[in-house]
């Protein structure tokens, strides 16, 4: 059962860090990519960032960049999203997901296409940055 389980989201101030968890299968983090996107009510979602299978590479959308890191850690089998300087911006519901390698090995569809590139999402959890 390939189910992602977020943790971690939290109400924070504007400017401090935070990371977030997703426990991923070992089988689903070694053969698919697993990413982040975030949704605030009434928008679509976005993706944010996303790791390609066994960790070596990632990608992080341009909106994000400088400012979050996406990591594998294979130990505890869980994909990390380190988010610092936070934003009120960055507040929303913040899902976990796993797709398939896409052309050429890409897995970059599951930051510019999240839901058609996703083939499962985890529950979601919470971020708000208050200013």
């Amino acid at each position: 059962q390939v189910q992602p389980v977020e943790s971690g989201g939290d109400s924070v101030q504007a400017g401090t860090s935070l990371t977030l968890s997703c426990a991923v299968p070992d089988y689903t983090a070694s053969s698919m990519c697993v990413g982040w996107a975030r949704q605030v009510p009434g928008k679509e979602r976005e993706g944010v960032a996303v790791i390609w299978p066994g960790g070596g590479m990632s990608y992080i959308a341009d909106s994000v960049k400088g400012r979050i890191t996406i990591t594998q850690d294979k130990a505890k089998n869980t994909v990390n999203l380190e988010m610092n300087d936070l934003k009120p911006e960055d507040s929303g519901v913040y899902y976990c997901g796993a797709g398939h390698l896409g052309y050429a090995g890409s897995c970059q569809g599951l930051v510019t296409t999240p839901d058609r590139r996703v083939s499962y999402w985890g529950q979601g959890t919470q971020v708000t940055v208050s200013s």
